[in-house]
């Protein structure tokens, strides 16, 4: 359900062709919300179809040009109800976890790798959230970045935070691996 929400929040913040969006969830949406260049093409449709977006009029022949898509009335009304919506925190639902779990039962082998590269993974966006931060939302400087977006990137950083602590803490509990035969 939420795939179009993020649509038409993108497509309120600027009127786009799927490539477009395509990108841009590439570089900001896609931190949170991710979906494929088929999916966003598919609701586009669907949104169209609804009464909620349309494409923009263009001008000259329309063969080969991208079409650019905004939101309607309908669509911003459809995407305030949802705003204002209840809605219950969902729970974890991570391989890595269950992995873990299952390691409980079946033994650790092969798995402080998998662990070091997540490790490694997570550190890398944390820098890059940490980057992004830096950049447009400067400590001690006024900025002009909104302040629910700024919200929204110091999730992504607690979270990642959060998972290079807990990943870093949990490979030092991985027993050691027994000495190979000599």
């Amino acid at each position: 359900m939420s795939l179009p929400h993020a649509i038409l929040t993108a497509l309120l913040e600027k009127p786009s062709s799927g490539l477009e969006l395509t990108r841009r969830f590439d570089k900001s949406i896609g931190f949170f919300w991710s979906a494929t260049h088929q999916q966003i093409y598919r609701e586009l449709g669907r949104l169209e179809s609804s009464g909620l977006i349309r494409a923009l009029p263009q001008a000259g022949p329309v063969r080969g040009q991208k079409k650019e898509y905004e939101v309607l009335p309908a669509g911003r009304a459809e995407l305030e109800r949802w705003t204002a919506a209840e809605d219950e925190p969902r729970p974890i639902r991570d391989p890595l976890l269950l992995r873990l779990r299952a390691a409980a039962v079946v033994g650790t082998a092969g798995l402080e790798a998998e662990l070091r590269r997540h490790l490694a993974l997570h550190r890398e966006q944390l820098a890059h959230y940490e980057e992004i931060e830096r950049r447009d939302f400067p400590a001690g400087e006024e900025s002009d970045g909104d302040p629910l977006q700024h919200a929204v990137l110091r999730a992504g950083i607690g979270l990642e935070a959060f998972w290079v602590s807990w990943l870093a803490e949990t490979v030092g509990t991985l027993p050691e691996a027994p000495a190979e035969p000599a």
